[in-house]
């Protein structure tokens, strides 16, 4: 599939996570930034169904995309990202776009996502999604979001269709969706490994209730 397929292409996302791993215990942010937007485009293709994720994580994108295109030489790696805002006072700085605390909530969606499309690996065509998704939100994302975004979401996905009918909706062609369910398992390996580092590096510098 091209890259600059209107459709869901799961080769970017493996590739670009497997790419972001840096050292024994970073990631690199602009891989990270490329394997995510792809994975957006996963949901925003899924239609309105999703906009509550999708626009959320847009947003977080783009400002991390900015912050990258300004700062690069401090914001190569999550790990020289986090020492440099942490360094400089920058992390609770009123008026400042704080790159820790926007790859914190990109990190949250990720978890979502990784354990969405692990239980979608696990059902069958013709099975429904939405118990899937419902299952994977309320241990993800749903432990962030106020009532009312909580609210919307859940009756959001009672309009989910099959496993079959979201993949060809989201990838396009059956050789696509097939691409899709094969590269599947070692797609969840690279985006596992990414989230491990990310989570284990807000674990150390104490950064998973960042304001």
């Amino acid at each position: 599939m091209s890259e600059n397929s209107d459709k869901f292409d799961i080769k970017i996302v493996k590739n670009n996570f497997e790419s972001a791993l840096l050292n024994e215990d970073d990631v690199r942010l602009q891989e990270y930034l490329d394997s995510f937007e792809e994975l957006n485009k996963f949901f925003t293709l899924m239609g309105v169904i999703f906009r509550f994720v999708s626009k959320d994580l847009k947003d977080k994108m783009d400002l991390l995309k900015e912050l990258l295109s300004h700062s690069e030489k401090n914001f190569t790696s999550t790990k020289e990202m986090i020492e440099y805002e942490k360094n400089n006072d920058l992390l609770k700085k009123k008026g400042y776009t704080s790159g820790s605390r926007t790859v914190l909530r990109l990190h949250r969606g990720l978890d979502f996502m990784k354990l969405f499309l692990k239980k979608l690996g696990d059902l069958k065509d013709d099975e429904s999604t939405c118990a899937s998704c419902k299952e994977a939100y309320e241990q993800t994302l749903a432990k962030h979001h106020p009532f009312i975004i909580r609210s919307g979401a859940y009756v959001a996905m009672y309009s989910l269709p099959t496993r079959g009918v979201l993949l060809a909706q989201v990838c396009g062609a059956p050789e696509n969706v097939q691409e899709a369910i094969d590269l599947l398992p070692a797609t969840l390996d690279s985006i596992s490994a990414v989230f491990e580092r990310i989570e284990n590096l807000y674990t150390s510098y104490d950064l998973h209730k960042l304001p």
